[in-house]
């Protein structure tokens, strides 16, 4: 019997290392980048989730950037994948979008999106949804848009400038989620029962967290608060749908009129997710780079008066200087984007665009096997000395002279090739609008916080809280008291 056991466990032990040595040693009928593996199903997970306190470029990839070069293998949350920190690689990534390559993200990610989000779609579905939210985000609806976006950071600036302390980060993702949901779903959280955005918070905190769905976790928060806000998405579109508009007023009667469509591919989960999908994306990303700009700016005094120059000059040029931004006046803002440009650059706010063969793929004498996962690392690119002259350095004047309307080999902070983010203008809009609204009229300075954090995707653990001012107009005087 004791022979028999020993037979059995050293049958077991040859299994297990049998597995060990395939994991570690993937098939491939080429060369495979270099790299390794890390431990089985777990792979360097717990290395690619570990904090950061650097703009630089996060010391999982920075550390296999030196040992194996700009293009290696690993293996996270239970998935072989290929880095690319090659700007060469990343544009052929991007460029064979459909033929070599499609969008892939991690289970854990689609778990969390949802499995019908328009990240996980292809083909003429994808193309279907990415037209319908260019009818939210094209040119002609920001234009219309614009008003909009000027009195909501009018009015909250007005508001933030009589507290002791605002944190920019909590601030300013209220006031693009409360205009975002308003222009989707005419969402008004003053006369709502429900706290929709309470949801997307905890959505955040877990969004780049270790996959563990157990209660306690910020990944089991994160599908929860998931769950909640569909449940709050899924009522309104039945209590829309109970009550129809006789006029199209926002993005979900757009939504219902094609649901309602005999001939519509489009289906209910699929336009909740996308729904869920641009809540989230509209707001999060957009106040992590106005708070980094905020912070950048007030750093950096120099950049700042240029910037205000430049706002004030457009004021001055106008008939009426209370009158409102025109279209004209927003493109007019060269500065105002040199520091937008610099800011996401910086931020790198999206640390991996996730991308997977759906065949062996050669390149550079390496090759990448049908079926693995690759992630493009925009950080590498936007933080290579090579490319960009001091690259930690915050420095808007490195833009003079670039118009930038998509992604380049060097710079991919809105993505690139076919799905390059829809909605890189609207974003551009809010931050260009709500730094005309705050030079021209406020000074501020920061109080605490403003440390960041990687993990790896940018965080501000301890906020970013400033004081406000009212700026006195050129005709206004302050008032002065004498001592009597």
């Amino acid at each position: 019997m004791s022979a028999a056991l020993c037979i059995a466990a050293a049958f077991f032990v040859l299994i297990i290392a049998r597995w060990v040595y395939n994991w570690r040693n993937p098939i491939c009928k080429g060369v495979l980048p270099p790299g390794s593996m890390g431990w089985p199903l777990l792979g360097e997970t717990l290395k690619f989730f570990s904090p950061s306190t650097t703009f630089d470029v996060h010391p999982f990839v920075k550390e296999r950037m030196k040992r194996h070069g700009p293009i290696f293998r690993t293996s996270l949350v239970g998935r072989p994948i290929i880095v690319s920190t090659d700007s060469d690689l990343n544009y052929y990534i991007f460029q064979q979008e459909g033929q070599l390559f499609q969008s892939w993200y991690p289970d854990t990610f689609t778990e969390i999106f949802g499995r019908q989000n328009v990240g996980s779609l292809h083909g003429f579905m994808y193309k279907y949804l990415k037209n319908m939210v260019l009818n939210l985000f094209g040119p002609e609806a920001l234009k219309k848009m614009l008003p909009d976006v000027e009195q909501a950071a009018t009015r909250k600036l007005k508001r933030w400038s009589s507290q002791k302390s605002v944190d920019m980060k909590e601030a300013t993702a209220s006031l693009i989620f409360d205009l975002t949901t308003k222009k989707l779903i005419s969402h008004d959280p003053e006369k709502s029962s429900e706290n929709l955005r309470e949801n997307f918070v905890a959505f955040i905190q877990g969004l780049i967290s270790f996959p563990v769905d157990i209660p306690g976790t910020a990944y089991h928060k994160c599908l929860q608060g998931r769950k909640k806000a569909m449940k709050m998405l899924k009522s309104m579109l039945e209590e829309r749908r109970a009550k129809p508009r006789a006029h199209q007023s926002d993005f979900f009667d757009y939504v219902l009129q094609e649901l309602g469509r005999k001939d519509t591919i489009l289906t209910e989960p699929i336009a909740l997710d996308l729904m869920f999908v641009l809540l989230f994306a509209s707001f999060e990303t957009t106040s992590l780079a106005l708070t980094l700009a905020v912070k950048l700016l007030a750093e950096h005094p120099v950049a700042l008066k240029e910037l205000t120059e430049e706002h004030e000059a457009i004021v001055r040029k106008r008939e009426n200087p209370d009158s409102a931004l025109t279209w004209s006046e927003y493109k007019s803002m060269t500065f105002t984007f040199q520091i937008i440009n610099e800011t996401v650059r910086l931020a790198n706010i999206v640390p991996g665009i996730f991308r997977k063969a759906l065949q062996d793929v050669n390149f550079k004498g390496y090759t990448i096997p049908a079926g693995w996962g690759v992630m493009v690392c925009p950080p590498a690119v936007h933080l290579n000395p090579s490319r960009y002259r001091d690259p930690l350095e915050f420095n808007p004047w490195r833009w003079e002279g670039f118009e930038l309307n998509g992604a380049t080999r060097n710079f991919m902070a809105f993505g690139g090739g076919m799905r390059f983010c829809v909605g890189t203008e609207f974003t551009k809009v809010q931050m260009a609008v709500f730094l005309h609204c705050l030079v021209t009229k406020y000074m501020w300075q920061g109080i605490k916080g403003g440390d960041i954090l990687r993990t790896p995707g940018l965080q501000f653990p301890n906020g970013y809280h400033v004081q406000l001012s009212e700026k006195f107009k050129p005709t206004e005087k302050p008032t002065t008291y004498v001592k009597r």
